[in-house]
């Protein structure tokens, strides 16, 4: 009530006010206790690189975990294809391959911001798209976001927008470009 006569306010003013005080406060609550997870710490935080041997995904949680050996190290959200449950049969079927495969190849002109070759599609791939009389696609990789994102960047992220690849944002990109190397073996699992 003071604050009405100080101020001309209006009361759906105060009330928006009073609901996102309270939402801020819900998520402080909430996340003040919580663990942060790897890729939320700074990489000064870690004392040296550490060496990664094995990139793993699980779709159904949405993120991509780099490991050192046992150990995650590293830890993202991802985006993926535009129909993500299952695996990848054929080529336009937006789908995100599950399996093991290897980082073979990386491409710092890419049509998003840098991108990494998963060796999708391997030979029960082909096998089985060619038994379907299908081609199974291939140009599966882990990127950033599209190059011609711009102010609108925010609206990708913790969205499944790609036509079959892994997408992360471009910090996170940079992150996983310079931790993880060429000839890493990725495992992808539902």
């Amino acid at each position: 009530m003071l604050l009405k006569n100080v101020l001309p306010i209006t009361g759906s003013v105060i009330t928006n006010l009073k609901a996102t005080c309270i939402m801020a406060l819900a998520l402080l609550v909430t996340f003040a206790g919580s663990p942060a997870t790897a890729s939320e710490l700074p990489m000064g935080a870690m004392a040296e690189a550490p060496e990664v041997s094995e990139v793993l995904v699980r779709k159904e949680e949405r993120r991509l975990y780099l490991l050192s050996g046992e150990q995650v190290v590293r830890s993202y959200r991802i985006g993926l294809g535009d129909n993500p449950s299952g695996h990848k049969l054929f080529e336009g079927d937006k789908r995100t391959p599950e399996g093991e495969y290897v980082l073979d190849w990386r491409n710092p002109d890419s049509d998003f911001y840098k991108s990494i070759h998963i060796s999708y599609p391997n030979k029960q791939d082909r096998e089985l798209a060619s038994s379907w009389g299908l081609d199974p696609g291939g140009s599966i990789m882990i990127h950033g976001l599209p190059n011609e994102a711009g102010d609108m960047a925010f609206a990708f992220l913790g969205l499944d927008w790609t036509d079959g690849c892994i997408a992360v944002s471009n910090e996170e990109m940079d992150e996983i470009w310079q931790l993880v190397a060429d000839g890493t073996p990725i495992r992808i699992l539902p």
